[in-house]
């Protein structure tokens, strides 16, 4: 049991190096760049590195409760930043919230191979979605509450 509890606080020591590290290539980024690295930029960053944001407005919303001054203008153009040197990439924050009863039209776009699309509205989105966990055996009777989507980064998929 005691080799379980140094191998659980050695992962948690990794993850928090790896995140130092993160931190600090963005910073001598932004320095590279001619940013100067504030308070507010830092706090940002932690935000950013440490919580599970899918928009601008999210970032913002957990950066006010560290710092009630940050205005969202100032998010914004952080993360425009970060995208600029490119440590994040918009692209991949995805976050998909539906329920059975939103009557939304073109809430999804699908995109094939051949490059067609499919549209479909919300309803039908969380038909497909639910019918194809039900199918493969992952719903087991829950209902969907939210969906999150982690693109793959290669041109292969």
């Amino acid at each position: 049991m005691e080799q379980n509890l140094a191998k659980k606080g050695s992962r948690g020591t990794a993850n928090y190096h790896r995140t130092e590290m993160q931190r600090e290539m963005v910073i001598q980024r932004l320095r590279e760049s001619g940013c100067r690295i504030t308070k507010q930029r830092e706090m940002l960053l932690d935000v950013i590195l440490q919580e599970d944001c899918t928009s601008c407005k999210e970032i913002y919303y957990k950066a006010i409760t560290v710092d009630a001054g940050i205005g969202s203008a100032t998010v914004y153009r952080m993360v425009n930043l970060l995208e600029d040197i490119g440590a994040i990439s918009r692209k991949n924050m995805y976050k998909i919230s539906c329920c059975m009863d939103c009557n939304k039209e073109n809430a999804c776009m699908i995109e094939f191979d051949d490059n067609t699309f499919c549209q479909l509205s919300a309803q039908n989105w969380y038909k497909v979605i639910s019918e194809g966990l039900k199918v493969c055996g992952y719903a087991g009777g829950k209902k969907i509450t939210s969906v999150m989507v982690d693109p793959c980064a290669n041109e292969c998929c």
